[in-house]
């Protein structure tokens, strides 16, 4: 394989667990669309099973030479770098989002929860601080976003913990967690939680929770009105999430929330937002 897109699994913008740019201002959606799709290709070739660790590093490598300006090699990493560019966007978190997938490549347990929020200071903070910065906002909601942003991706992490076991040998739930609880890793490839596992998925919402609580008035504090709704229904969404994912067992029920769901949650949010916007 040449190429990060040889190895594409097919998946786009409408088929994450929360909205992706969908309320936003055209000048802004396209700029998010771009890094999305960057971000899209380079964790399908972290993610792919088939692929060597020194063949995705290798095609990886070839996109951060794309963003740098020191190689044309990667289409997708080529575009994003001329809308960094016209748009005077640092290519900082591009290149943060490498780091994480680089880490995948290599990297498959981690010891403790401050283990696993330093892997999303790399694989989903700077998703939003880049969006933060495409709309202008002042960095000093970074905070608010880093807890929001970790919050998803540990949401992620825990409703495709069976399957991101079984497909690709990668456990992200702290270790540390799991020997709390007695739950041994391989509980993981069974077709349903252990009490044990159970417990642990409990804990690791409760801090989930945590995280959610730092980012509550995250949207109430963003300028921009349309970016301030999305990010208060991915606030709900999130919530609703974890506290499912603490319910039901991610082994063997679904967790992810159907369209009317989402849209149930979303116009709840939505509404509450307006309101107290007003």
């Amino acid at each position: 394989m040449s190429k990060a897109t040889d190895l594409a699994s097919g998946k786009g913008h409408k088929d994450e667990n929360f909205p992706v740019a969908s309320l936003l201002k055209p000048q802004h959606r396209a700029p998010i669309l771009a890094f999305y799709r960057f971000a899209r290709a380079a964790d399908d070739v972290a993610d792919n099973a088939a692929a060597s660790a020194d063949e995705k590093l290798a095609l990886l490598g070839a996109m951060r030479a794309s963003i740098q300006g020191t190689s044309d090699a990667d289409a997708v990493s080529v575009e994003l770098r001329g809308v960094m560019a016209a748009h005077r966007l640092d290519p900082v978190h591009a290149l943060d989002l490498l780091t994480a997938f680089e880490r995948d490549c290599t990297i498959d347990r981690y010891q403790s929860w401050d283990d696993l929020i330093d892997y999303c200071r790399y694989s989903a903070m700077p998703v939003g601080r880049y969006v933060l910065d495409v709309h202008g906002e002042d960095r000093a909601l970074w905070p608010a976003n880093d807890a929001l942003c970790a919050a998803l991706q540990v949401i992620n992490h825990l409703q495709d913990c069976g399957k991101d076991y079984r497909a690709i040998g990668r456990v992200y739930i702290p270790l540390a967690a799991l020997a709390r609880r007695g739950a041994p890793v391989s509980d993981l490839g069974h077709d349903a939680s252990t009490p044990a596992l159970h417990g642990t998925i409990i804990d690791i919402g409760n801090q989930t929770l945590g995280l959610l609580a730092e980012s509550k008035r995250f949207a109430r504090g963003i300028r921009d009105r349309r970016l301030g709704m999305e990010v208060a229904i991915i606030q709900r969404l999130a919530e609703d999430l974890t506290r499912r994912v603490k319910k039901r067992d991610p082994l063997c029920d679904k967790v992810h929330h159907g369209k009317i769901e989402m849209a149930r949650i979303a116009g709840g949010a939505m509404l509450s937002y307006l309101v107290g916007r007003a």
